[in-house]
């Protein structure tokens, strides 16, 4: 049965707000057009929010119920972009050089359409809901400011929701559920290998570190193929080399970043180290030095399986059990989202929705990432449905 009472109305108001919000990408914690938006939104909505987080790009909405209760169920949605340029010709194209290549922009839409659904209900309502419209997802410290600014305050569990082209696992249309981890931690490491620069056509007076590199980076990718159980689930990428000035000049330096993600905390501690121990012991060998650093991000997200239970049956209260998942297998990407799940209960949700170009549902964080916007209403339905099966 459906919750909302006029549902054509509302998903049209959805794909207008996603669309004006995609016109206007914002990086960072610094979304000042965005936020602006947001609140124009919600005070046409009528309803109350506080903006006062340690930085100014935060939203957080709440809903008391008419009725009395005690209980808390908070609802998140991401709000920055990407820094990229759109190759999409859409009526309603990036005006920047920025992308909601991510889909974040659906995000907020969704979370603007249930926070105008609820309200209408409110009198139907036993307890608070708390809507967390939060910058800062891309950089991995929005939820951060959120959870220092009291956000998660008196809040029982949080549930959010990823929509696009998520995992080829879930069909089109369909909400996926996983239990335990469902995404990866989202890692910075950066190798510095100083060496000793000269003549290219004098190699024997360097210390290269060029070719010192090429050892490295061929050596921690052993770490996954040879340390690693092969049932377990782990990347080490190396996507940035910057060295050189010519042609023919051996460098001083190389500098060599990437990523690294695993989907359990120990998997990743021994990564981390072991990259340390290969990159050292390996510029020793060739004569080199390398400075190593490694930077924690947001960790893996691991949903709690009591809540999954609960996001499983409220989508299939939403959506009929034909158009819910159970996953088995977790993606890779990162998600900031995982600071809530080490303060509170919660889980994370897929919603799969790509918009097919030229035949190719192209991936996140591609200039041809598209969304379908006729399933951003089963976002909405979800939500609606979880918040009103906690509260009712």
């Amino acid at each position: 049965m459906d919750l909302i009472k006029d549902i054509k109305t509302l998903e049209e108001k959805v794909i207008n707000w996603r669309r004006d919000l995609h016109k206007i990408p914002e990086l960072g914690n610094d979304l000042p057009l965005t936020t602006a938006y947001l609140k124009k939104v919600l005070d046409e909505i009528g309803i109350e929010y506080r903006t006062d987080f340690p930085n100014d790009s935060s939203i957080l909405v709440t809903i008391k119920g008419e009725l009395e209760g005690d209980k808390c169920i908070a609802l998140r949605a991401d709000t920055d972009g990407l820094p990229m340029p759109e190759f999409l010709d859409l009526p309603f194209k990036s005006t920047n050089q920025n992308m909601h290549a991510c889909g974040h922009d659906a995000h907020a839409a969704m979370m603007l359409g249930t926070i105008y659904a609820l309200n209408q209900m409110k009198d139907k309502i036993r307890g608070t809901v708390k809507f967390l419209l939060q910058p800062g997802e891309e950089t991995g410290s929005g939820a951060i400011d959120m959870i220092k600014g009291g956000a998660l305050e008196g809040v029982d569990f949080i549930l959010a929701l990823h929509n696009g082209n998520t995992t080829d696992e879930l069909d089109e249309g369909k909400i996926g559920v996983k239990y335990g981890s469902m995404m990866a931690c989202m890692d910075k490491f950066t190798i510095k290998v100083k060496g000793k620069g000269s003549h290219g056509a004098y190699p024997h007076m360097s210390i290269d570190p060029i070719t010192t590199s090429t050892h490295i980076i061929s050596a921690i990718q052993d770490i996954v193929s040879r340390e690693i159980n092969a049932v377990d689930t782990a990347v080490i990428s190396v996507c940035m080399i910057n060295a050189g000035s010519a042609f023919n000049i051996i460098p001083e330096e190389v500098e060599i970043v990437g990523t690294v993600r695993a989907v359990s905390k120990e998997i990743r501690a021994f990564i981390a180290t072991r990259i340390e121990e290969i990159a050292t012991n390996m510029a020793i060998a060739m004569r080199a030095k390398a400075d190593y650093e490694y930077h924690y991000g947001p960790p893996p997200v691991v949903n709690n399986n009591d809540i999954v239970d609960f996001a499983k049956q409220s989508a299939i209260n939403a959506l009929g059990e034909e158009n819910v998942q159970v996953l088995q297998k977790p993606i890779l990407a990162g998600e900031d989202f995982a600071y809530y799940l080490e303060e509170k209960k919660g889980a994370y949700v897929f919603l799969r929705n790509p918009l097919y170009v030229d035949g190719i549902a192209y991936p996140h964080h591609n200039g041809k990432f598209g969304l379908n916007e006729k399933y951003f209403i089963n976002g909405v339905k979800f939500f609606v449905q979880a918040v009103n099966d906690y509260l009712k």
